[in-house]
């Protein structure tokens, strides 16, 4: 496999696993080379949308371990998005643990240390429960498949341009923006489609009610660095972004101050710097914003900011265990 050439996409692996609630209990996980999921023409997740996923990446470090990457709070952001949906919460345990055995099956295909690429895992939480009417189920099926996968953006840690586009809404506060929802991204894909079209490479979205103030930049949760400031938006409708999380707790442990509050978009030509984060991108610098509707151009410059590749640094340094992890985000995963 040409792992320097890999994009962000589905490579086929060994296997993957499912896990089903019903009557009450969570079944023993089912290991299968299957690709294919059997559902009810009636499903909940197919009719109504009950259904909520994760991502989260496995690394191959400088010494030749693997290392999994936060996934207890992978399982507990799942947790969250499970009790919103009114799905069955799996169990954090049970989560991490298969996590980790879909790595163990799959250890052939973490790519080799500085291809840039990575093992990525997605959990998915389906209502599998046949419903015509409208109503909470309790019946689910977890699935975890992995794929070897490239930078999300091409670019990699190059800044990327971005827009600014009113014209349709993520979420909406006491929505599910908050929850990893498959339809927050279906609500965004009209725009993110008109974006990629006019040479964009994300969105960034402004909230519903005044469409004044940042809540994501595409797939990820955004930041800007000011006067030794970290900067992100906080909102009802954000999804808290783990990776946004981790770069928080190194900003602080570099001096820098953290902020995460309500951000205006009048703020955008104030900043120093600007980027987008999450496990897909990591860090993406923004080497411009324009506003779709104004015209308006912000340019931040050719080159990534010194703190956004110094954060990018730090976090990358963790996961492939060129320094010591003393927070304790990586768990190694052996053959």
């Amino acid at each position: 496999m040409n792992w320097r050439e890999l994009g962000f996409n589905y490579t086929r692996t060994n296997e993957n696993v499912r896990i089903v609630f019903r009557n009450g209990a969570w079944g023993e996980p089912v290991y299968t080379t299957d690709e294919y999921i059997p559902l009810h023409i009636s499903a909940a997740c197919l009719n109504y949308g009950l259904e909520c996923f994760e991502g989260l990446k496995a690394f191959r470090g400088i010494d030749g371990k693997v290392r999994l990457f936060r996934a207890d709070e992978n399982a507990r952001r799942m947790q969250a998005s499970a009790r919103k949906l009114c799905l069955p919460v799996p169990p954090q345990e049970l989560f991490v643990a298969a996590c980790k055995e879909i790595v163990r099956r799959n250890i052939e295909f973490v790519p080799p240390y500085e291809t840039g690429a990575t093992l990525y895992l997605r959990p998915i939480l389906l209502g599998s429960q046949p419903c015509l009417g409208v109503r909470a189920v309790q019946e689910a099926t977890l699935i975890i498949y992995a794929s070897p996968v490239g930078p999300y953006f091409k670019e990699g840690i190059h800044p990327i341009a971005v827009a600014i586009d009113r014209s349709q809404d993520r979420s909406a506060p006491r929505g599910t923006g908050d929850v990893k929802a498959g339809g927050n991204y279906a609500s965004s894909m009209l725009s993110n489609e008109r974006a990629h079209d006019e040479g964009y490479s994300a969105v960034i979205y402004s909230d519903s009610v005044e469409h004044r103030y940042i809540e994501e930049c595409g797939a990820a949760n955004f930041f800007a660095i000011k006067d030794n400031r970290y900067i992100t938006p906080k909102s009802p409708s954000i999804l808290p972004s783990i990776t946004n999380n981790s770069l928080r707790w190194l900003a602080a442990d570099m001096g820098l101050v953290v902020e995460e509050r309500a951000v205006e978009l009048a703020e955008l030509p104030t900043f120093d710097e600007a980027a987008a984060c999450g496990t897909g991108v990591a860090i993406s610098p923004i080497g411009s914003i324009t506003d779709l509707q104004t015209g308006e151009r912000i340019d931040y410059g050719p080159q990534v900011g010194k703190h956004t590749l110094a954060l990018y640094n730090a976090l990358q340094d963790i996961q492939y265990g060129r320094t010591e992890d003393k927070y304790g985000w990586c768990e190694e995963v052996g053959e």
